[in-house]
């Protein structure tokens, strides 16, 4: 059962959010008795690419649903603190869950289409939410498929079922999805780990080209791939936030042993 957060005053959330798009306050997440987020507290800059860095099981991708609100209706899902995009807590009763998932855009680990036309896996969420205009549907289309590099791939076969694709291209796809919405922030939770080098350096290639326009924030297991995509870093480890700094601070400097080890190799 979800459990509305703690209620934060107005001039302490806006003193919070500065020049972040989200900030996480003390967040804590459990589900019945089990805790797998402990007290963490994160500002994600706003038009920058974060990456949410951390063994295995150490929270990041609890925390990426957290922000898109994916516990709601888990059994036992618990939650205290407060998450604030652009300094409205997203969590608070009231809260228009589908409208915080457009703002909020998520492209998951492994693709997944809906069993529509490819042209209406990118058209649907955008006519659903009224933001495209009847008779500019077939060339925004046609522009989100360029934008992911898609376009050439599928151009004759807009009809068709998008489980034809390979593995690669239905994650292109999922992205031009996504992006249709236009979301201010776009949550990706490790949305190479199953793709073909090509695929894997476009998604690489559409994050770099976000920055400054979209805030994004990516789990991943690579380190080389936090390294290249990222602007900060957010270490996590056991469910708490170890260290938050710029990315090459982070991999030259590590201001924390426990980082230090995880860099080393001397943490599973």
């Amino acid at each position: 059962m979800l459990m509305e957060s703690r209620g934060t005053p107005p001039d302490v959330a806006s003193a919070a959010v500065g020049e972040g798009a989200v900030a996480i306050q003390d967040l804590s997440v459990r589900f019945g008795s089990t805790q797998v987020l402990k007290g963490i507290s994160a500002q994600i800059a706003r038009g920058k690419v974060t990456a949410l860095i951390g063994p295995t099981g150490c929270g990041k991708t609890t925390l990426l649903r957290a922000l898109n609100r994916l516990h709601d209706q888990r059994p036992g899902f618990h939650l205290d603190g407060s998450i604030l995009l652009e300094g409205s807590n997203i969590y608070a009763r009231g809260t228009d869950v589908r409208d915080l998932r457009r703002r909020m855009g998520m492209l998951f680990q492994r693709p997944n289409p809906f069993p529509q036309s490819i042209a209406e896996n990118v058209s649907l969420g955008a006519r659903i939410h009224g933001l495209w205009a009847r008779g500019e549907v077939k060339a925004r289309t046609e522009g989100l498929l360029r934008d992911v590099g898609l376009w050439e791939a599928v151009r004759d076969r807009l009809g068709g079922t998008p489980f034809m694709l390979s593995g690669g291209q239905q994650q292109l796809l999922c992205m031009a999805r996504a992006l249709a919405v236009e979301p201010e922030v776009l949550l990706l939770d490790e949305p190479t780990s199953s793709l073909d080098p090509h695929s894997t350096g476009r998604i690489e290639e559409l994050v770099a080209s976000f920055r400054g326009s979209k805030t994004v924030v990516f789990v991943t297991h690579n380190l080389q791939q936090a390294a290249r995509c990222a602007d900060e870093v957010l270490f996590m480890m056991a469910g708490e936030a170890i260290e938050q700094s710029p990315v090459r601070a982070f991999f030259d400097h590590p201001g924390d042993e426990r980082s230090r080890a995880y860099l080393e190799g001397r943490t599973a």
